[in-house]
């Protein structure tokens, strides 16, 4: 990272020093192994069966904020100001994956990683994570999919892609100060080192192996067939259920996790079907390590609504908060179908 870079991103990045709450009990420990001696909450749904049925649908700017969270919940509109329509320390656990900077367009003004610098870029998110703390429970974790990318060489431009559409951008962000075209740029770690200075702790980084990765047209560099998950905390202290799901022969789970893509949901059959899906599989680990039966499970940007789905499956209750209109209206049609 340049030290223009570096300078610009600390002038632009508040550093969170509070704390919300009081130092949980619950530490890092194999449960299997050990008796719970922390009170566990109260479930919001029984554990037998995943809450179905009915959710509430909120607007942001049309609707009040919630002083509990009884059944799922798809906020429509910004994550930040969404986030404030939601009860303190009533979010167990988050598993997202915001925008990748310079990649896609999805086509809305409001959007983040399409015409922003990457300074902006990353501030939006730390500026969100900001507001998801207060909302998250003081033994809470967070689970961020981040993908990277590469310089444009000062394009200003994507041409289309037949295959995938959200791939064209009609403006491209400028390439970062210090970097040079065809740089692969580190935004994962950019992103993780300015939410460390943030306050957040970054606990793990799991690489996400892809065996059935799309080859890229490249010649000159290997093609790419991972992406980076973190695990963040928000105190030092947080529930981890390290017994939930093993590894090879029955190991403790390492940081290599080979997970296969996923379809895209085809459930309007149109153009408007989601770009970039989050695998099932993905979701669930997550989700099992560090919640349990009944608390709530956030994803900020929501997308396709898979987190939602897995939180369902596993019979956690959930709050799903998305930006485009239309991939609102999809997550609501996977939701009850």
């Amino acid at each position: 990272m340049s030290e223009d870079w570096s300078h610009s991103v600390g002038q632009l990045l508040p550093v969170a020093k509070e704390r919300v709450g009081a130092k949980p009990e619950t530490k890092v420990r194999d449960v299997s192994r050990s008796e719970h001696t922390r009170p566990v909450r109260l479930p919001l749904r029984g554990a037998e069966s995943p809450p179905v049925g009915p959710h509430t649908r909120l607007d942001v700017g049309v609707d009040a904020p919630l002083n509990s969270l009884n059944e799922p919940v798809l906020v429509a509109g910004d994550a930040a100001e969404a986030l404030n329509l939601l009860p303190p320390r009533s979010v167990q656990t988050v598993v997202t994956s915001p925008p990748y900077w310079s990649l896609r367009d999805y086509e809305i003004a409001e959007q983040i990683g399409c015409d922003d610098g990457l300074a902006e870029y990353v501030k939006s998110i730390v500026l969100t994570f900001d507001v998801l703390r207060r909302v998250l429970a003081d033994d809470g974790t967070v689970w961020l999919n981040v993908g990277d990318s590469y310089t444009s060489g000062n394009r200003k431009y994507r041409a289309p892609d037949r295959k995938n559409r959200a791939r064209a951008m009609s403006v491209r962000p400028p390439t970062p100060a210090g970097l040079k075209p065809k740089d692969l740029i580190g935004v994962p770690w950019r992103l993780a080192f300015a939410l460390q200075d943030a306050g957040w702790w970054v606990r793990s980084e799991v690489i996400w192996y892809k065996p059935n990765a799309h080859p890229e047209s490249v010649r000159d560099r290997p093609t790419k067939s991972h992406e980076t998950v973190f695990l963040l905390s928000k105190n030092q202290d947080y529930y981890y259920d390290v017994a939930a799901m093993k590894g090879p022969n029955g190991r403790r789970l390492r940081t290599m996790w080979d997970i296969n893509t996923e379809p895209r949901p085809r459930d309007s059959g149109g153009v408007d079907d989601h770009p970039a899906v989050m695998p099932m599989t993905l979701a669930r680990r997550c989700i099992q390590i560090t919640s349990r039966p009944g608390e709530v499970v956030l994803d900020p940007y929501a997308g396709s609504g898979t987190t939602l789905l897995a939180a369902q499956e596993l019979g956690r209750n959930w709050v799903g908060i998305e930006l485009k209109p239309k991939y609102v209206d999809l997550i609501e049609r996977r939701i009850t179908r």
